[in-house]
């Protein structure tokens, strides 16, 4: 385990919590967009929820195994976390009665982004506690290696 393999951890927390919030703040920005893209039809469709997935640094089968026979990681190997890939929520989108809305049906419905705001800020409020403990944890990590320093005055 090298010296900075705690800060490096705690660094890829810190952006995989940031991209968490930015994807969540941009949901709660488009909570009312209802023309978003078009889609195969040529229609326009509301904004979908999107969410982040998140796994680990290094996905290798051959990484993991080492890992599970070693009691310590010695092959060098940087942990972490990182934000895997981003994908859209597939929940249907909300019907609201509005017939003086131009994007309305014949029936008179309007299809709204499937956002719910309060999700969104718990998933934010979420994502602040987990970049706060990562800042912690960083803190931390940057206050034993100035002792370690220390001990060699």
């Amino acid at each position: 385990m090298g010296i900075f393999d705690a800060m490096n951890a705690s660094a890829s927390g810190l952006t995989a919590q940031r991209l968490r919030m930015d994807v969540a703040s941009s949901n709660v920005a488009n909570a009312n967009s209802t023309r978003a893209s078009l889609n195969a039809q040529g229609e326009w469709e509301p904004y979908r929820r999107k969410m982040v997935v998140f796994g680990p640094k290094d996905q290798s089968f051959k990484s993991h195994l080492e890992a599970a026979f070693r009691l310590s990681i010695q092959s060098g190997n940087s942990q972490g976390v990182k934000a895997a890939k981003i994908t859209e929520d597939e929940t249907p989108f909300k019907q609201v009665y509005n017939p003086d809305h131009p994007d309305s049906n014949p029936e008179g419905y309007v299809q709204t982004p499937n956002v719910d705001p309060l999700q969104e800020m718990v998933d934010m409020m979420s994502a602040t506690r987990s970049y706060e403990a990562n800042v912690t944890s960083l803190n931390a990590s940057k206050s034993m290696l100035m002792k370690a320093l220390e001990i060699g005055r």
